[in-house]
Parts: structure tokens; sequence; C-alpha cells
């Protein structure tokens, strides 16, 4: 579990940080890198399709290496080859090659998250209930070094090959993308060693030709969901022309558009996949099985007003941290840090700070209750942002960077180790991978697509009015989780 939870950790910031910083080094405009991070929109879909990959046998990798195991090899070598597409192509080059850039990101988010549903599912099988505590703490703890080895040893790669931000150089990012191919390697051998899990939970057994059927359905909704993007493209530009000049605010314009966009794209998917049930092309039952029953399950026990208030707090929970987060490298850069002192301070030191958060955060939780420690990491969430502003004020300063990082990932490991806890006591043991997957997706989808407009609020309001924001965002949750105190175990 450590070696796979390294193998998870590394692609992560292949998406996020790291690219940032490539980007920013390469001269693309701040609205247009942290689109980017809605690359990994992925990890907050891939509830969608974690029931295939729980079900499809895949042709001869399954019969010589197990369900688990082909699957897990299958999507590391899908973001081995994402990381080699992203390092053959130079963003500077024009908008092509970033086009380029982002389909691999794009593929590089979607085959990390397959490998995470895998990896759960895998946990989970392993080994018996007392000893899912002690795998999962192995797994974050591979999980952050891999973060550790693509963030912090990405950047020292990058500088010691010889780009900076005033001379940039693409060979320099190109070997350091390569170099990551490699480090992969670990995830893979790990695969190949390791047995496959024997079967602990209850799997109904369906034909080949249901299987087929079943991939079918996942195939005509992803084309539904794209076309619906593709086909709306003409239209979405004179929508947003027209709201530029009724509000006359260009990224408030975008975010309507762009929701607006995802909820028919959304709502094609559906259409499309309620269409085939009916003309019965897929097996209903087991739609009903993969999809509906988690969902009905978890309704039935909270009832809907309640379920709706727990899903609220798992979608906002972290909307503070990851907004600011994905802008978080180009801040440092801009204050005159160079990449060998965010490595150390915000990838390396930031590291065992987060690690300390989350003991920190355990032991609290024992000793006072999941609650009074999730709404303190929330609340410190939220007024960590603060610190930030100082720094944008001091500008380069490695000691006021320290304290930053120091208050800000404490907080974060705080927070995140409630809040999985949390997670851990809404599913239902039958339902496990399914509906962690879903919270798990939830967790992060909100976030992410505000997250993604994050450049543009920079470059409208500044920095500090940004970091205020981030802030004010993160307060409401503090309601929201009060509210479902008596829900919490």
């Amino acid at each position: 579990m450590l070696f796979l939870g390294f193998s998870a950790g590394v692609p992560i910031l292949l998406i996020f940080s790291t690219l940032g910083l490539w980007l920013n080094e390469a001269g693309v405009a701040k609205s247009s890198i942290t689109f980017f991070s809605w690359a990994a929109l992925g990890y907050s879909f891939k509830f969608v399709w974690a029931p295939l990959v729980d079900r499809l046998p895949i042709p001869v990798l399954t019969h010589l290496l197990g369900r688990r195991r082909a699957w897990m090899l299958i999507s590391q070598l899908a973001i081995m080859g994402a990381i080699f597409l992203m390092s053959s192509v130079d963003p500077k080059a024009g908008v092509d090659s970033l086009t380029i850039m982002a389909y691999g990101a794009v593929l590089l988010g979607f085959s990390s998250a397959t490998q995470d549903i895998v990896i759960d599912a895998y946990r989970i099988e392993s080994a018996d209930k007392d000893m899912q505590s002690m795998l999962s703490a192995t797994y974050v703890a591979g999980y952050r070094i891999g973060m550790l080895t693509a963030g912090a040893g990405g950047l020292f790669l990058a500088s010691y090959f010889g780009s900076t931000k005033e001379l940039y150089s693409f060979s320099a990012w190109s070997n350091t993308y390569l170099v990551m191919i490699l480090v992969m390697m670990i995830g893979v051998v790990t695969t190949l060693i390791i047995k496959e899990p024997g079967r602990t939970q209850h799997e109904e057994h369906y034909s080949t030709e249901d299987y087929l059927r079943f991939f079918i359905l996942f195939l005509a909704v992803v084309v539904a969901f794209v076309a619906t993007f593709s086909l709306s493209s003409e239209w979405v530009a004179t929508l947003k022309a027209q709201l530029t000049t009724i509000f006359s605010n260009q990224h408030l314009s975008g975010f309507i558009v762009g929701t607006v966009r995802m909820i028919l794209a959304v709502a094609s998917a559906y259409l499309t996949t309620r269409l085939l049930i009916t003309l019965n092309v897929v097996n209903k039952s087991m739609v009903n099985g993969t999809y509906i029953d988690p969902v009905r399950d978890f309704f039935n026990r909270y009832g809907v007003s309640v379920a709706v208030l727990l899903l609220a707090v798992i979608g906002l929970y972290r909307i503070s941290d990851i907004v600011l987060g994905v802008v978080a490298n180009i801040f440092y850069q801009d204050m005159g840090f160079s990449k060998i002192e965010i490595a150390t301070v915000s990838k390396t030191f930031g590291l065992f700070m987060t690690i300390a958060g989350g003991f920190l955060g355990g032991l609290m939780a024992i000793k006072w209750g999941v609650f009074r420690v999730l709404f303190l990491g929330a609340l410190l969430s939220a007024l960590t942002n603060l610190l930030f502003i100082v720094l944008a004020n001091i500008g380069h300063d490695i000691t006021w960077l320290y304290v930053t990082i120091t208050m800000d990932n404490l907080s974060a490991g705080l927070s995140s180790a409630a809040f999985i806890a949390f997670l851990s006591s809404l599913t239902n043991i039958k339902f496990t991978a399914v509906q962690y997957a879903i919270f798990s997706s939830l967790m992060t989808l909100l976030p992410k697509v505000f997250g993604g407009y994050s450049g543009g609020m920079v470059e409208a309001f500044g920095y500090s009015q940004f970091f205020i924001i981030t802030t004010l965002i993160g307060l409401p949750i503090l309601y929201l989780v009060y509210k479902v105190k008596p829900y919490i175990n």
C-alpha cells in the first residue's frame, strides 16, 4: 500500500502546481493556467466509471493478473502515456501545442482517477476490517511521498536541467516529466509483484453480453457529454459576449455560461442513459445495482433533507483550500521565490506539516470527537488564507513563507483527518466502493470548478482581494458543519 500510494500521489501535482509553474515560466496567461486545473475533474467524476472498473473484465489481462491488478496496470500505463504526451509539446509554441498539452492533462487526470478507484477497491478487499486503518494510513503516507516527488522533486529537476522564470527552457521541463515516467515504474513493478485479493464483497455475475452492453452505455454517455460541449461552442461564445455586455464583467459571464454548459452536458448524459435503458440496450437490473441502489440507500438512511445537507457539507468543505491552492505556486513565484525555495518550503517542509496536522487531527478526533475537529478544521482552513494577504504585502520573505506554510498545512492536515473520518461514517458497508467514490468525487467537484476561475479572479482583483474572497467563501461552511452535528458519529 505504501508503493501503491506513492504511485497514486505522483500524477496529481503534474496536473496542478508543477504544471502551473511550467506554464507560468512559458508565459501562459494565469487565467489559462488555472483552467488546466479542470483536467483533474476526472477525480470528481470518477464515480461515473467506478462501477465499470469494478465490473468489466479486461481481455487477456484479467485472466493473467486478475481483475484488480489488470485495471491497475492499464491505468498506470495510461498515466505514463499521458505524461509522455505532455512532455513532448512546448506550451510556448502556440495555441495548438497548448491544446495538445490540455488533452494530455485530461488523459492524465482520467487515468490517475481510474488508478485511485482500483487501489481503493484493492485496499478494501485485501485485508480484514481491523487492518483497514493501518492500510489507509500507509497509503496516505505513500501518497504524500509521491506528491513530494512530483512537487518538490519536479521543481528541483526543472531547476537542475536549467529552466528559470527569466530564462525558460522547454527541454528542462520535458526531461523533468520524462523522469516522472520512470518514477511511475514503482507502481507498475508493485502491481506485477502483489497478489490479486480474494473477493470479500457480494458480487452479482452477469453475462459477457451484459458487460459489453454496460460498456456501450458508458461510451454513449461520454459521447453525449462531450458532444454537448462541442456542439454548444458557438452558442456559448455568443451568449458569453451578450452577458459580458450586460454585466460588464467577462469573468462573471464566463462562470455563468460555463455552469449552464455543464448542466446541459450532465442532462444530456442522463437522458442518454434513460433512453438506452428504455430501449433495453443495457441490463436494467445491472444499472440499478450499480448506480441507483447506492444512492437510494444513502437517501433512505438519512431522509432527503438531511441527505442534501450532508452532501452540501461534502461538496463545499474544502472549497476554500482548493480554490486558493490552484494559484498558490504561481503566487509564490510572482512574490520572487525561486523554484528551489518553493520546493523546499512549500513542498518538502509543507509535507511534514500536513502529516503532523493529520496526526494531530486524528488524536483530537479520538479525544474530543469528529465534530469538534471538523468544525475547527473548517474555521482554520478559512482563516489561514488571511496569512497569504500578509505575504502578498511583504513580498519575498522566507521567514513569513515558513509561517504561512506551517499554519496553512497544519490546518489542512487536521481538517483532512476529521473529514475522512466523517466520509467513512456516512458509507454503508454494502455499497462502500461506489458510495465512497461518490463522496470523494463530490468533495472536489465544485472547488475544482471554481478553482478554474481563480486565475481570472487574480487578474481582475489582485492577490490580496482574491485571498479575502477565499476566506469569505469558507465561512458559510461553519454553519453547515454545525447543522450536521447530530448526524456525525
